[in-house]
């Protein structure tokens, strides 16, 4: 299966990285092919300029841009891995939605009609954040970060969230913790034996 993983944090020692290593391990145990979009990297520009918001309306987006959506069609399957920062997306992970997931590429309206372009692919999500889960349960954010993210931006699109990990207290995460995190991603892109032998 061809892999897409859009990744977003600037600091390569941390809990994002160790993450975006894990998914990355999985998936070359299966001989997948993967293809890793580092925004911070590669120097990605998140700022959505006039030129992109006419050149979306005329059809034409810029050579960046154009890069970028030639990866997500060439994916089966993509994966989103930031931390939460003030309860949404890291900045260079919203200018990416903003200029890349342009009208005509991503969605467009057929007679009023909003339609997800990304059908047939399929996203998992894996988001850190500070906060503990009964936090963000008390003040309704967990739910409020599914809405916006899961609806709001990729089913909007047309992909299908198969899962989205939400891990909590992530700046101070325990060892015991982050191998309970680290299994669950496994067993997220590795399937079982019983189930690959089927």
């Amino acid at each position: 299966m061809r892999h897409l993983i859009i990744y977003a944090h600037p600091n390569e020692q941390s809990l994002n990285n160790q993450l975006l290593n894990t998914v990355t391990e999985s998936l070359e145990l299966q001989n997948h092919e993967i293809r890793i979009r580092d925004l911070y990297h590669i120097g990605f520009d998140p700022v959505l300029s006039l030129a992109d918001m006419q050149g979306q309306r005329a059809g034409t987006v810029s050579e960046d841009v154009q890069k970028e959506q030639e990866h997500i069609s060439w994916a089966e399957q993509i994966t989103f891995i930031y931390p939460i920062w003030w309860t949404g997306l890291p900045a260079i992970m919203k200018g990416y939605i903003d200029r890349v997931f342009s009208y005509g590429f991503a969605y467009r309206y057929d007679s009023g009609v909003q339609k997800g372009l990304l059908k047939g692919k399929k996203a998992i999500v894996i988001n850190t954040h500070g906060k503990s889960y009964e936090e963000y349960e008390r003040m309704g954010m967990d739910k409020a970060l599914s809405l916006t993210s899961d609806s709001g931006i990729f089913i909007y699109s047309g992909l299908e969230v198969i899962r989205h990990f939400f891990f909590d207290k992530a700046d101070r995460v325990s060892s015991d913790d982050l191998e309970v995190w680290i299994e669950q991603i496994r067993n997220t892109f590795q399937p079982s034996q019983e189930i690959a032998n089927q």
